[in-house]
């Protein structure tokens, strides 16, 4: 699945990185000595905005840490080069883990932009994942199929929806299905669904197992 900074016509936001850098001045103090991880941050997070981040919209604002030193530690951030997304500190003292970043972006993302159309969420070898592509398959369904394992951005984006429908405590387990972009939940639930509803509705450009045309039927 590609990201879009325009869903149902609206401009989705920026999700904000902010980089504080060991540079500035505050008072007689005045930062001369270059930061190495500083500039391998700036690099990593440059490139990751290039390709893993390509199609979601971010902003960078990069700041001098000594020269406002106390905006990031109020966020638990004081070692520079340190990395926030949005107001939460990722990384901090080091070079940066572009996982992390990713991570985070996609998470924070997730959050504002609802999912269309039907996905499911899953890994090679498991046989719900194949059972569950399977009721698609056969009653003519279109869907997209995302790869957990393989496709690291597909595994941060699953959890980051999932978990606030099913809850933090609550294992997270595969396949994880939406259908026009309502969650259903997995392989069982979706069969219960497609063994009632299978008529795909090719005019409405979506399923005939989507939960408003489930609702139509049940007062047909």
């Amino acid at each position: 699945m590609t990201f879009t900074d325009v869903m149902d016509g609206k401009r989705m936001n920026k999700v904000k990185i902010t980089v504080f850098k060991w540079a500035g001045a505050w008072g007689p103090f005045k930062i001369k000595i270059p930061c190495g991880e500083c500039a391998l941050t700036e690099n990593i997070i440059r490139d990751t905005m290039a390709n893993e981040l390509a199609d979601i919209p971010v902003e960078l604002d990069e700041r001098e840490w000594l020269t406002e030193w106390w905006k990031p530690l109020t966020k638990g951030g004081w070692h520079a080069p340190i990395i926030m997304v949005e107001d939460k500190v990722i990384s901090q003292g080091m070079a940066l883990n572009r996982g992390l970043l990713t991570q985070a972006v996609i998470e924070h993302h997730s959050t504002q932009s609802p999912i269309n159309g039907n996905h499911v969420f899953g890994k090679e070898n498991c046989p719900y994942c194949v059972r569950a592509k399977d009721h698609l398959d056969r009653r003519g369904i279109p869907y997209q199929y995302h790869d957990v394992i393989k496709d690291s951005r597909a595994l941060y984006e699953m959890l980051a929806r999932v978990k606030p429908i099913i809850g933090p405590k609550t294992p997270v387990t595969v396949p994880q299905i939406w259908i026009d972009g309502d969650y259903v939940g997995g392989a069982d639930e979706l069969s219960k669904i497609v063994d009632e509803y299978v008529e795909p509705n090719y005019d409405r450009g979506q399923c005939s197992i989507s939960p408003e045309n489930r609702q139509r039927s049940s007062n047909d």
